[in-house]
């Protein structure tokens, strides 16, 4: 383990979340808050940190896939404890563990909250919580290779760390460009929402708040009813844009180009896409009953099937009060995730197809025993590792999935809310159902079974194995 190169990884991270804290910062001069202060002094501790580990650039620059996970998953670790900061000094939570399941919460764009009442929080401390959505969303640490510059295969190690999917591809020959590519995109994409925001009259406070929520689809609200309160073409402008932030943004690249039958064609965003027409409509019939008419129900529908899907996270209504049939769908979207290379969660459209995939060759195979059958995605063969890394992906994930259920059951709620919660955690979506519903929060847990719920979380968006070779001795052997 370069232990020099990883440290000094780290210490850009504090400059960049400094940096991060200006706006918060800003928006407490504008509401003249006093509680900005807080963010000055983390925002003054996250500059002198990372000043010190940037002091002196390593004399060791090599850079391995080993490297790369240890350094996201620690730059993830630290950015929260960091972040957890402001919440503590300004008084708006005053428990640690609860401070930082909020700020994990943000940076990994989960959504869920310990807060039951997040409409007497400061205005900087709100547009904060919002703000960690839309930094985590994309990745910190692909932000930070827009700009810093590294040597070797440095770039790609941290891309692969943090960036979500089976695989990571490499848009033009340069990473750094590549990740510059990313966030403009990015951009480009939020602001676009902003403005279709304004122009159904919300407010620009609420505006931002809510665009940095969608963008990545985090989910965190600033009314405590989330986005109930909002009117019918601001929820449906808010659908569309969960939506598009859930497709891989390779195909948006692929738009740009020109390639727009390339684009189309990508065999994950079609299923994508079919999942959502397919349970919005299901749904819509289901829940027509307690609706006033068809057109409620599929707008209704389509908002919590894009919000889960897309783990955003956001809510119109109570669906916990919803049939059971569109209750088990919604659980089973929670799952399912959207598609790599976006800002959602979950296990992600493009791996539950590999893994069809493999089950049908295997199906080939026992009947055909000579035969040999490739596996393609988009008429492409997938190489063997990514259909390997994906079978392990999914063990693991099962594995951590069973075991958190069991340890956050000690606090003895019921099995749905403690499966729900897991679920809603480790998929990065927010809420789930039962006490852990859209309307309730998560603060009925223990100390305890929350820290469960945030290595959950961080597991989740870094793709389980970054933060899982923490924990192996291997790891920190030194070359």
């Amino acid at each position: 383990m370069n232990y020099g190169i990883v440290s000094y990884i780290i210490g850009y991270v504090l400059k960049f979340e400094a940096a991060f804290m200006l706006l918060p910062c800003v928006t407490a001069v504008v509401y003249q808050e006093p509680s900005g202060w807080a963010f000055v002094a983390a925002g003054l501790l996250c500059l002198l940190f990372g000043a010190l580990l940037t002091r002196k650039k390593p004399e060791n620059k090599i850079f391995y896939v080993k490297e790369g996970f240890v350094s996201v998953a620690l730059s993830w670790i630290v950015l929260s404890i960091m972040g957890s900061l402001p919440f503590l000094f300004s008084g708006s939570i005053t428990n640690v563990i609860d401070a930082l399941f909020e700020t994990v919460s943000g940076f990994t764009t989960t959504g869920a909250s310990i807060l039951p009442d997040v409409e007497s929080l400061p205005k900087c401390i709100l547009i904060w919580r919002s703000f960690t959505h839309w930094i985590g969303g994309m990745g910190v640490l692909v932000f930070m290779l827009s700009f810093l510059h590294m040597a070797g295969g440095s770039h790609m190690n941290l891309m692969k760390a943090e960036s979500p999917g089976p695989s990571v591809s490499k848009l033009v020959p340069k990473v750094q460009s590549t990740a510059k590519i990313l966030y403009g995109i990015y951009v480009v994409l939020t602001i676009l929402e902003i403005f279709f925001l304004l122009a159904g009259g919300m407010p620009l406070f609420d505006t931002l708040c809510t665009s940095f929520g969608t963008a990545g689809t985090g989910g965190f609200g600033i009314k405590n009813d989330s986005m109930a309160g909002y009117s019918v073409y601001l929820q449906v402008v808010v659908t569309v844009f969960m939506i598009l932030f859930g497709i891989n943004f390779n195909a948006y690249y692929l738009i740009l180009v020109g390639k727009f039958k390339q684009a189309f064609s990508i065999e994950e965003i079609r299923c994508y896409l079919g999942i959502i027409v397919v349970s919005t409509l299901v749904i819509a019939f289901n829940i027509q009953g307690i609706c006033s008419g068809f057109g409620e129900a599929l707008q209704q529908s389509a908002f919590q099937v894009g919000s889960i899907i897309t783990t955003t996270g956001f809510a119109t209504t109570d669906f916990n009060l919803w049939p059971e049939v569109s209750r088990t769908i919604l659980v089973l979207l929670m799952f399912v995730g959207a598609c790599a290379g976006s800002t959602g969660g979950g296990i992600k459209v493009s791996r539950l197809l590999i893994l069809i995939k493999t089950i049908n060759k295997e199906f080939h195979t026992l009947l055909h025993p000579r035969s040999v059958k490739k596996l393609k995605m988009d008429s492409t063969c997938v190489e063997h590792e990514v259909v390997r890394a994906t079978n392990v992906f999914f063990i693991a994930y099962v594995l951590i999935f069973a075991f958190s259920v069991l340890l956050v059951g000690f606090d003895n709620h019921d099995l749905i809310t403690n499966f729900t919660s897991v679920a809603a955690t480790l998929n990065n979506i927010g809420p789930g159902l039962e006490l852990a519903g859209p309307t309730q929060n998560f603060s009925l847990f223990s100390p305890g079974a929350t820290l469960v719920l945030i290595f959950d979380m961080l597991a989740g968006r870094l793709e389980l194995f970054p933060l899982l070779l923490l924990f192996v001795k291997d790891t920190w052997k030194r070359y």
